[in-house]
């Protein structure tokens, strides 16, 4: 029985409505029986099947936030698009709330591909997807199993894998420090179970201390001020639980990224603290289809949401070549 979701009717996103394009909110399933849900924006007065495009991420973040303003975009440039929620997150289903999941996340992007393929006004030769930050690696391992998709982007890319078994720039690797996250998170585990709750772990820090790091001032300014904050996103609120993310620990996302055929195009701004993600992916990748963009002067959020830094044109460019 498919889970009835309570979804709003009122325009609250973080960026302004565009006249251009028709929006509605729709609803999928994964084959775990999750319903998602999304939001669906299509160019005004579109007459033939059109090319799409499934939008998710950042990791932590809800359809309101960056993901929307990407897939707004993109259906003023002629797509049919859908920003949603993954799992467990936002307006979307799934208990417990708040858990992530390499496999079902990937499964999300695999389900948003099934909504599309069946789309009447959509043509399922020309489907493409865009992952942000941590959607980003999500996107790649989707494109690595989904040979549907024929063309894919990853923003500010985030390895999760990565970054939870080896810590920030790899600090954190070695067996040792795995073994130590590993018992920390099964001895929570025992605790959430006592309890019959999950313990969050906590969103963006906020007071933000002085001494904080740059990444995480950059990640402030974005979900905690006027600019991006959401009532549901987990980073601008209580964040994940804290054992939410723990099977990353053991699943390598991108373990097969250089069997993807598909076109590939990998965006981060040379400033960011996540840059080494995607250089180090794009080194894995095979294929004159495989492209590596990077944005001087940029930093990590900026490729949130700042019009003036998130190459669009590139964007387009790259779809409108391999979504044919």
């Amino acid at each position: 029985m498919a889970e009835v979701l309570e979804l709003t009717s009122e325009w609250d996103k973080v960026f302004p409505k565009s006249e251009k394009v028709n929006h509605r909110k729709v609803t999928f399933h994964n084959r775990y029986g999750i319903t998602l849900a999304a939001d669906l924006y299509e160019p005004k007065d579109a007459a033939e099947k059109l090319p799409a495009l499934a939008v998710s991420g950042p990791f932590g973040a809800v359809k309101e936030q960056s993901s929307g303003l990407y897939a707004q975009t993109m259906a003023e440039r002629g797509y049919l698009t859908i920003a949603f929620d993954p799992s467990f997150t936002g307006e979307s289903g799934g208990t417990p709330r708040y858990m992530a999941s390499p496999d079902i996340n990937t499964e999300d992007f695999q389900a948003a591909v099934d909504f599309l393929s069946v789309q009447d006004n959509v043509d399922p030769e020309r489907i493409g997807i865009i992952g942000i930050c941590g959607w980003g690696g999500m996107a790649l391992n989707t494109a690595a199993i989904d040979t549907r998709i024929k063309a894919t982007v990853a923003a500010t890319m985030y390895d999760m894998s990565r970054v939870n078994a080896k810590g920030y720039f790899d600090s954190e690797d070695s067996e040792e420090a795995r073994y130590q996250k590993r018992a920390a998170m099964n001895a929570q585990r025992t605790a959430d179970y006592r309890s019959g709750s999950y313990q969050h772990a906590g969103g963006v820090v906020d007071p933000l201390p002085e001494d904080a790091p740059f990444f995480v001032k950059d990640y402030y300014d974005y979900y905690k001020t006027k600019r991006g904050y959401h009532k549901r996103s987990l980073n601008s609120n209580e964040g994940w639980n804290t054992i939410g993310c723990m099977s990353f620990l053991n699943h390598p996302i991108l373990q097969y990224s250089d069997e993807i055929r598909s076109a590939v195009l990998l965006i981060h701004g040379d400033k960011a603290h996540s840059c080494y993600f995607s250089k180090d992916a794009f080194q894995k990748l095979k294929g004159d289809n495989k492209e590596l963009m990077l944005i001087p002067g940029a930093v990590h959020t900026d490729l949130y949401d700042r019009m003036d830094v998130i190459p669009f044109d590139k964007i387009d460019a790259f779809f409108q070549k391999y979504l044919k």
